[in-house]
């Protein structure tokens, strides 16, 4: 049975005035999804922007939101951008809306994309130094994964240090004990609290490259993927499962612990589709590529050259699954086929899209093609 999710990046170009109004469609579309049995639901993390493409500062607070007016629907980050948090303020958050939720979190985490966010929120995690940034993400992870599972914890590394050394800790309701302090009552250890709910936070990192997916594989976290069409996926997954399998001592399955965000807009013809999509779509494709090119839409052993445009046309060539309930579903087939997917996030709310259409897609994706999927092995 494949998982079903939704990506949710809220984006509304020119519109910011109505924030409000964007905010109480994103809670509809949750409920919703909730009550097609969707999986999860995953909400991004982007700042200062006034063009109205990405409105979420905070997938956490987004998430609590999202959780106090849900119940079973599981609620993670696509993703939280980790080296613009202290990690230790991360870590209690998400542990905080972990038991908010009763365990409905996935843990999404990112590197982050855009100099004028990582500049203006932590210097140390500018984009433009790839090695800083990347050591930066995994030390912060690091952090957090003490603070989840170890009641007292130390580190040490190249940006962080807890405790601070030379504290002294004395009052009698705490009394200084071998567990966080030395025989002076200085604090050696830290606990975080609250703990999460669930034994172990499920760790998901958006992904790309070798070098991430490899090092994902290797330390246990599960891959988020976006771009790249179905030829060049393969290779990707493939690298993935490779190193989970030598990580894990075992054949780790192509597909297993990998999600793959496709764009998604489901309508009764093919015309109706494109002719209500293909705007906001495009907004984000002219937005992001603007930063990644199209080096990440070519297909396995494909070049880029100067004779590839991005237009709509393109985009459904290699990766989009926009049309008729047939076609989506024959298109989700030939990703379990081709990487053995099992798990799919829909972005469908993309930066303009009107409401309404995103809901009857959602109707129509929940009635027509998701029961498909849902018995199928």
């Amino acid at each position: 049975m494949m998982r079903f999710s939704i990506f949710h990046a809220l984006g509304a170009p020119g519109d910011l005035k109505n924030y409000n109004q964007h905010m109480k469609d994103a809670r509809e579309y949750a409920q919703a999804a909730e009550s097609y049995g969707f999986w999860s639901t995953w909400y991004t993390e982007h700042h200062f922007g006034h063009e109205g493409q990405e409105l979420t500062p905070n997938p956490v607070l987004m998430g609590t939101d999202i959780a106090a007016r849900t119940s079973s629907i599981r609620i993670g980050q696509a993703a939280a951008i980790a080296t613009f948090w202290h990690p230790l303020r991360l870590a209690e958050d998400l542990a905080l809306l972990d038991q908010l939720s009763d365990g409905r979190v996935e843990v999404g985490v990112g590197r982050g994309l855009y100099g004028r966010e990582a500049l203006n929120l932590n210097e140390l995690a500018d984009p433009r130094d790839q090695e800083q940034n990347r050591a930066l993400f995994e030390e912060t992870v690091e952090v957090m994964r003490k603070a989840w599972t170890e009641d007292f914890f130390s580190h040490k590394g190249q940006f962080f240090e807890f405790p601070k050394p030379g504290v002294k800790w004395s009052h009698p309701m705490s009394p200084s004990t071998p567990d966080f302090t030395d025989g002076d009552g200085v604090i050696t250890k830290m606990s975080v609290v609250p703990k999460p709910f669930q034994k172990e936070m499920p760790l998901w990192q958006v992904i790309d490259t070798p070098r991430s997916i490899q090092n994902a594989g290797r330390d246990g976290i599960q891959g988020i993927f976006w771009l790249p069409p179905v030829s060049a996926l393969k290779p990707r997954f493939e690298m993935y499962s490779q190193s989970a399998s030598v990580a894990q001592g075992r054949n780790v399955p192509l597909g297993e612990g990998i999600a793959l965000v496709r764009d998604l807009y489901v309508a009764d013809t093919m015309e109706q589709a494109r002719e209500e999509f293909e705007e906001a779509v495009m907004n984000s494709y002219k937005w992001i590529t603007h930063w990644r090119g199209l080096g990440n839409m070519m297909e396995d052993g494909e070049e880029l050259t100067a004779a590839h445009k991005l237009d709509f046309d393109f985009l459904m060539d290699r990766n989009m699954l926009v049309g008729t309930p047939d076609f989506v579903a024959e298109k989700i087939e030939e990703l379990r086929r081709e990487v053995g997917l099992e798990h799919m996030m829909l972005w469908t709310t993309h930066p303009g899209l009107d409401h309404k259409k995103a809901m009857r897609s959602l109707e129509l994706f929940s009635e027509h093609v998701k029961p498909r999927f849902d018995s199928a092995n």
